[in-house]
């Protein structure tokens, strides 16, 4: 895993996700799914074009308290977190479109909601 990827559990996730300033983008998976394999390098490669976004990884198996908490039930599912609030998810392989488009629209609803 790449120092612009890292992973966080049931008891990082707070610190790593819900604490951290900025824009989080979270990818539920496991090391069983093909398509969560997939999405790896995709990131990996999202993440070492961009500085507006840190990529946080949770293994479902893993930590089943935050999978249970954001109801993760598919997998690969990735949400935009943004101040510590979930913003917008996506479930299934996504390209670097997908990212892209993932990121704007979250950006867009992290603004809409900010106080003026």
């Amino acid at each position: 895993m790449s120092k612009t990827v890292r992973s966080a559990n049931d008891d990082t996730f707070e610190t790593e996700v819900l604490n951290a300033s900025g824009t989080i983008l979270v990818d539920f998976w496991a090391p069983w799914c093909g398509p969560c394999r997939m999405q790896g390098p995709v990131l990996e490669q999202f993440a070492s074009e961009r500085d507006d976004v840190a990529i946080v990884k949770v293994n479902v198996d893993e930590c089943p308290k935050v999978a249970s908490t954001y109801g993760i039930r598919s997998i690969p599912t990735l949400a935009i977190f943004e101040q510590g609030e979930a913003l917008l998810g996506a479930i299934g392989l996504q390209n670097q479109k997908g990212l892209e488009k993932l990121l704007t629209e979250a950006k867009k609803r992290a603004k809409a909601s900010a106080p003026n």
